[in-house]
């Protein structure tokens, strides 16, 4: 597996990726709209040319926050997520960032797993914060 930044050419297999996990998906124009975001750092895994799954995060003044992780399903279960946190973590670190949140289902169990197992804590609750259906999210936090 290798790590990538996301360009042009990922954005058409990123937004298909979007409408499979999310209820609320990043459409193509949000998704090319972050390659040149400096803010911004998108990273997509690749085996081969196929796209695994990607992995984007802004960083403001130090502060890291994840927007989306995001595997297909046939490649779950295999440490790609895994991958994917880790490199954006070392992003932000290279980035001089303080810290990196960010927010989960409270269903997703085998994502929250992975973040405590990576170090992260929950720093709280965020009500109704999803929708279709409505659940409640996770904080997680992560400092350096």
């Amino acid at each position: 597996m290798q790590i990538v930044s996301m360009t042009a050419e990922h954005v058409l297999r990123l937004a298909e990726l979007e409408k499979l996990c999310f209820s609320e998906p990043w459409s193509e124009k949000s998704l090319t709209e972050e390659i040149d975001n400096p803010a911004a750092c998108f990273l997509v895994a690749m085996q081969q040319d196929e796209v695994l799954g990607y992995g984007g995060m802004h960083t403001v003044l130090g502060e890291s926050y994840v927007d989306n992780i995001a595997v297909f399903p046939e490649f779950r279960g295999h440490g790609v997520g895994r991958t994917l946190m880790a490199a954006l973590i070392e992003k932000a670190r290279e980035n001089g960032g303080v810290f990196i949140t960010l927010e989960v289902r409270t269903s997703n169990l085998p994502a929250i797993a992975m973040y405590r197992s990576l170090g992260f804590t929950e720093a709280g609750v965020r009500r109704n914060f999803y929708t279709e259906p409505r659940e409640d999210a996770l904080i997680f936090t992560l400092s350096f």
